[in-house]
């Protein structure tokens, strides 16, 4: 008998194959869908926005006008200009790319505003003009707290915060007074006559004025722990006196440069200066060297530098209507030689930060294999002729 034909259809297996051995359709037939995923997601990491940029150095702060002025907070990323046109700033800066940010501004001053300076405690801020005013801001939001209308006979040109009840002002007729109370301490004037001068507050006069030098004295700053202080001039010399022997000067060396206008002590024994020829310099004092450049204003003249509360950065403002920020954290780890070396005629500055010779320089790593080259013939060469009051 035969047998009855049947139909066998697939089993189940084999009527749904194994989800592995699946391929979904795609661009590439080859590619498992394993891969497939993995490529889905790498695509969309590679679309994910990159972080914030960290910079080394806060970006600089563009200003409408030129700024005459700058001051740093004591303990914040804080600092406040002041501009030709009267008026002040309060900016906060971030070595986050884009964080810089403007807290306040004041428009209180009639004319060009001098000079800033803000109080040890952090809360106040004073600044006096050409038009003759001394005043008082609250330095959380720019207030004006009080004003000294008239309080010099000529347009006030200086300011120094002595303690927290005292300041002192300087006007363009060569002035000197002290705002609010009784005050006995001695302080110290670089003067437009080429004379430092030793002022009692107490006695309201100068106690002491030392010996004529060649140029006007443009900066004074205190160093060596109180052992010294160093002036600088309208020709490029800076002047070292002893302290408690203002008469005549101790030491003096010149630089290459027009002027040094501002003074910013660093350690004991470095300074940073700034000049009108838009260097900054940072010098060594005793032995007296020039170190190298900090940066620079391009052709434009520096008005004011100041170091931060942490002491990371140098900020400048200048005619190029730009403030400035440096990176100094490493200028306390330098050791200067007391053996001079050689320096090569027409030899460029060193270079002792990135944007020394601007931000984006395309050269900046050939400059940076030339000055090693140099470094190491100049160590080789030597010179022993130079004294500690040579230039560099």
């Amino acid at each position: 008998m035969a047998a009855s034909a049947q139909h066998v259809g697939p089993t189940s297996e084999e009527a749904d194959p194994p989800e592995c051995n699946r391929t979904e359709p795609n661009n590439d037939p080859g590619t498992s869908e394993s891969e497939s995923e993995r490529l889905e997601e790498d695509a969309e990491e590679e679309e994910e926005p990159p972080g914030p940029k960290i910079r080394e150095t806060p970006q600089d702060i563009q200003l409408e006008a030129i700024a005459n002025t700058v001051a740093l907070h004591p303990s914040r990323d804080v600092l406040v200009c002041g501009d030709v046109d009267g008026d002040v700033y309060a900016f906060s800066y971030s070595c986050t790319e884009g964080e810089n940010r403007e807290l306040w501004s004041s428009g209180h001053h009639l004319k060009s505003c001098r000079q800033v300076r803000i109080s040890a405690d952090g809360l106040k801020l004073y600044s006096v003009s050409r038009d003759k005013a001394v005043h008082l801001l609250d330095m959380e939001r720019g207030q004006l707290v009080s004003r000294i209308r008239g309080a010099h006979g000529a347009p006030i040109n200086s300011l120094l915060l002595v303690d927290e009840n005292m300041l002192a002002t300087g006007d363009d007729g060569g002035t000197l007074k002290k705002q609010d109370r009784f005050m006995s301490e001695l302080f110290l004037v670089s003067l437009g006559d080429g004379t430092m001068g030793v002022f009692n507050l107490k006695r309201r006069r100068f106690e002491l004025l030392s010996e004529y030098q060649s140029g006007d004295l443009t900066s004074v700053a205190v160093m060596k722990r109180g052992k010294k202080v160093v002036c600088g001039s309208s020709e490029g010399t800076v002047y070292i006196f002893n302290w408690n022997g203002f008469g005549a000067t101790s030491d003096r060396f010149a630089l290459k440069a027009e002027s040094v206008d501002c003074i910013a002590p660093i350690t004991e024994n470095i300074m940073c200066t700034a000049s009108m020829d838009g260097y900054i310099r940072a010098i060594n004092l005793l032995p007296n060297r020039v170190i190298g450049c900090i940066g620079q204003h391009v052709g434009e003249p520096v008005e004011e530098i100041a170091k931060s509360w942490d002491s990371r950065f140098l900020v400048s403002c200048a005619h190029d209507q730009l403030i400035k920020f440096w990176d100094i954290s490493g200028l306390p780890k330098l050791s200067v030689d007391e053996y001079r070396k050689r320096k090569k005629k027409g030899g460029r500055m060193k270079s002792l930060t990135k944007k020394a010779l601007g931000d984006n320089d395309f050269f900046s790593g050939l400059v940076e294999e030339t000055e090693k080259k140099e470094e190491e013939e100049e160590q080789e060469e030597g010179d022993d002729s130079d004294s500690d009051s040579g230039s560099d």
